[in-house]
């Protein structure tokens, strides 16, 4: 597999006229080798040559954290005393051209540039962003697999087996967080729990805040899901609502079928060939035609994989179409600030076949006494 992707690679950076690519903190060094550099201060870097070798610079004390693949790439572990940067640079040579991962730390790619003044730089998601987004069948078992674990905890939350009322919402939250791993997960990424008027902000941190009968619950948690093998994991990303108390009054009600209508459109429209600014407007204009246009504040979906925000964007203006094997959430949301706020999100595949969905719990708003 990663043979497949290190080659792949090379090909895209030929296409692009990229000599040498640098892969540090972020997706792609897992991607490309299987390996997650810890975001730490100390450099990791993979360089791979376009026509060349393949070398891991890494922290000694880090190295017995690396599956060797030996036929893949070489590691170099360098010691406290030593120069990381100038091994990265000497192993570069002189390339015209190096594409450098997104979220290397800025401090490395400065120091980089003052040791290859000569050197054209670029970024590296127009190289190993395609890649990444198109998924293979390993990768969508992964996904399916992550999926299927939210989706048991959020059946768990639908069937009443969780509290809400009279806890706050960091109980609740810290309670998804550990049935999450209980149900596989290696390591949880989020667990919104926004509670009336909080639910109006999307990224809510959950408080201190009770919650109290009578009122809207919106619930937003993934993670990475582990692998029996112990390489880097994929990601879940789920959100459900839930009223409790009570029954839910008439306006909210026909607002969460606003909702349920667009989130529905917008996966119906995910199918491979759509470009992805016509699945945004799938959702948006259903929200549009009643009224809460201006309440839906942010894009459609996000990609995921490795990691939980990565390409394709469903947004606006973003005029890609839908290949086979791309992966994305579909989460339109509508907020009245001050009131309560809603949002219902899935991640899907897109397939052949049409959109899979990876997850299948109840979309209905659930109503629960506490």
């Amino acid at each position: 597999m990663y043979a497949e992707r290190l080659a792949r690679t090379r090909a895209a950076m030929a296409d692009a006229g990229v000599d040498v690519l640098l892969a540090s903190v972020g997706p792609d060094l897992p991607y490309l080798i299987g390996y997650e550099a810890m975001p730490l201060p100390r450099l990791t870097m993979l360089v791979l040559h376009r026509d060349g070798p393949a070398t891991l610079v890494i922290p000694r004390l880090e190295v017995a954290r690396v599956v060797e693949r030996d036929d893949l790439f070489a590691i170099h572990g360098w010691d406290e005393t030593d120069d990381p940067i100038g091994l990265v640079a000497d192993l570069c040579g002189r390339p015209g051209t190096v594409a450098v991962g997104d979220q290397t730390w800025a401090r490395h790619v400065v120091d980089l540039l003052d040791r290859m003044p000569a050197t054209r730089w670029r970024r590296a998601d127009g190289i190993t962003g395609p890649l990444r987004a198109r998924k293979d069948a390993f990768e969508i078992d992964q996904l399916r697999a992550a999926g299927a674990a939210a989706d048991r905890v959020a059946a768990q939350l639908q069937a009443g087996e969780v509290r809400f009322v009279g806890r706050t919402e960091a109980e609740v939250s810290e309670e998804i967080a550990r049935r999450l791993l209980a149900e596989g997960h290696a390591h949880v990424n989020f667990s919104i729990v926004a509670a009336g008027a909080n639910a109006a902000s999307p990224h809510h941190h959950a408080s201190d805040r009770v919650i109290a009968a009578g009122e809207v619950v919106l619930c937003d948690f993934g993670g990475v899901f582990a692998t029996p093998d112990g390489t880097p994991g994929y990601c879940s990303d789920m959100t459900r609502m839930f009223w409790v108390g009570g029954e839910p009054p008439t306006e909210f009600v026909e607002l969460y079928d606003v909702l349920h209508r667009a989130q529905s459109a917008a996966v119906a429209a995910a199918v491979v060939g759509t470009p992805c600014q016509d699945v945004d407007r799938a959702a948006r204009s259903i929200i549009d035609a009643a009224g809460f246009g201006a309440a839906f504040i942010h894009r459609t979906g996000h990609g995921i994989g490795l990691f939980e925000h990565e390409d394709p964007y469903i947004v606006a203006g973003n005029d890609a179409p839908l290949v086979a094997g791309n992966a994305f959430s579909i989460e339109p949301g509508i907020y009245l600030e001050g009131r309560w706020g809603a949002r219902l999100e899935d991640i899907v595949v897109a397939t052949p076949q049409g959109p899979e969905p990876m997850n299948r719990a109840d979309h209905r708003l659930t109503v629960l006494d506490a």
